[in-house]
């Protein structure tokens, strides 16, 4: 796992690069706001159920959650999973809309 702050990955989506990016939170937290990506909440991850992400393993994917600690949770387990190129959000969506939802 290694880490990407929210300004590498804002200037990565405003570049229009094309970027593996999963929201490990919960639904209501996604509901209230998100930067994209496939929804596979930390404990679904947790219980081994991924196969949906099966064709990202050799991504780089890019995980986040409310503050960085669960993604960074998420990271690990994929890792462990067979994951090669997990990257945690640090700070999370609170420091995303610290910086860009003002």
């Amino acid at each position: 796992m290694q880490n990407i702050t929210a300004e590498e990955l804002k200037q990565r989506i405003d570049n229009g690069e094309e970027l593996y990016i999963l929201d490990v939170r919960e639904p209501h937290e996604r509901e209230e706001f998100n930067i994209g990506g496939r929804h596979v909440p930390l404990g679904f991850i947790q219980q081994m159920e991924v196969d949906e992400l099966e064709d990202w393993k050799d991504k780089e994917l890019i995980v986040y959650c409310r503050s960085g600690n669960r993604s960074g949770q998420a990271c690990m387990l994929l890792d462990s999973m067979g994951f090669t190129n997990t990257k945690n959000l640090v700070g999370g969506m609170l420091k995303w809309t610290e910086l860009y939802n003002k």
